[in-house]
């Protein structure tokens, strides 16, 4: 029997030769393009060097960080570090199309004599937030009737009239118009939908308000006078890679650390360190010995770009490095306002988690 592979110690990755660590591990931002793009995930790729660097998962554990920067109701921000690329851009992907939600689906118009055709009016119900808790409620599936299970009925019945001082009343039609019918739909016999019970027993704690828009100022329509919208919208559950009504953030994104490195000793009074200081207020300071250096990248990215077109002359490309840490992501996540961002993430931990779990199942 073989013996098993012997886990790498936590210099193994420093036996590398520096200039090799540099392109594993950073990339570099030059004055037109970066380099060193590409990861370096095989595990014999540095075997000629006698390195192995197949994947570990004891050095993942110890080194996967999430730093949380700010978080609010609608955006979070958070270093993630430790992580391939990989990992980033499926934690992205799920972020914007496999987190559930609740949406319009199934609009049924009773009158409209507005300008605005019903299939626009529908499209534009689609897409307006609905703050609704996803996992009280099933996903519907193509054959099966509406019920108070997979269905959240709302109704929207607004008439413009004008006013005796000339002033119109409703004339813009509102997200904050849409009223949700706990008992159902009023026309069971067009929709199908008919409730055995009420749902109004799942919106009795102050966690969870009745449902309505996330925000009541959307505008729908305008009505000029004598004109009338009467409608109902059927809310379903689904997730943003059948439809982006479903999606839950308004995007998620992330960018690379950057980091600036001094690549030789440059003096403050010199006409070089001068030309850095004037050039990138804040990223450049004078140490103790009266040489230039570098400060945290984080929190001047306004002159990060000037620092790059600084690069294409030759005293600045030979003095400064402008680098990207290539496992350390700094992650934004900005909701439509659904569901927390704190919840959006931990939903798409779960789901990436249960991915990993369903292949390790049908790998073994």
């Amino acid at each position: 029997m073989g013996k098993d592979k012997p886990t790498k110690g936590k210099n193994e990755r420093s036996k590398l030769p520096k200039h090799l660590e540099l392109q594993r591990d950073f990339v570099t931002c030059g004055d037109k393009l970066n380099y060193n793009t590409q990861t370096f995930t095989s595990a014999n790729v540095f075997s000629a060097m006698g390195v192995d660097n197949s994947w570990d998962p004891a050095q993942f554990k110890e080194n996967f960080r999430i730093i949380i920067n700010k978080m609010d109701n609608e955006v979070m921000e958070f270093d993630m570090i430790g992580a391939d690329p990989a990992i980033a851009n499926a934690l992205r992907r799920i972020l914007i199309a496999e987190v559930p939600t609740m949406a319009i689906e199934h609009v049924f118009v009773i009158n409209n004599t507005s300008i605005i055709q019903d299939e626009v009016l529908a499209h534009r119900l689609g897409l307006v937030p609905l703050l609704i808790p996803p996992h009280l409620f099933e996903a519907k599936v193509a054959e099966e009737a509406p019920s108070e299970k997979n269905t959240v009925v709302f109704k929207l019945d607004v008439t413009a009239k004008r006013n005796r001082d000339g002033s119109i009343e409703n004339e813009k039609v509102l997200s904050s118009d849409l009223e949700w019918l706990p008992g159902g739909s009023e026309l069971p016999e067009e929709t199908t939908c008919r409730f055995a019970a009420g749902q109004a027993h799942l919106f009795t704690e102050p966690s969870t308000p009745a449902p309505r828009a996330v925000h009541d100022n959307i505008l729908l329509a305008k009505l000029r006078p004598g004109q009338t919208i009467v409608l109902e919208a059927h809310a379903t559950k689904g997730t943003g890679k059948e439809h982006a009504k479903w999606s839950p953030v308004a995007t998620a994104w992330y960018r690379l650390q950057p980091e600036v490195h001094m690549l030789r000793e440059v003096p403050a009074d010199s006409e070089l360190g001068q030309e850095l200081v004037a050039a990138c207020p804040g990223l450049f300071a004078t140490d103790e010995r009266g040489l230039i250096r570098s400060n945290c990248a984080r929190g001047h990215e306004m002159v990060l770009e000037k620092l790059r077109r600084l690069l294409e002359q030759e005293p600045f490309s030979s003095a400064v490095a402008y680098r990207k840490k290539k496992d350390h992501f700094i992650f934004t996540i900005e909701s439509s306002g659904v569901l927390p961002p704190q919840d959006l993430l931990t939903q798409a931990l779960d789901i990436l988690g249960e991915k990993a779990r369903n292949l390790a199942t049908k790998l073994t």
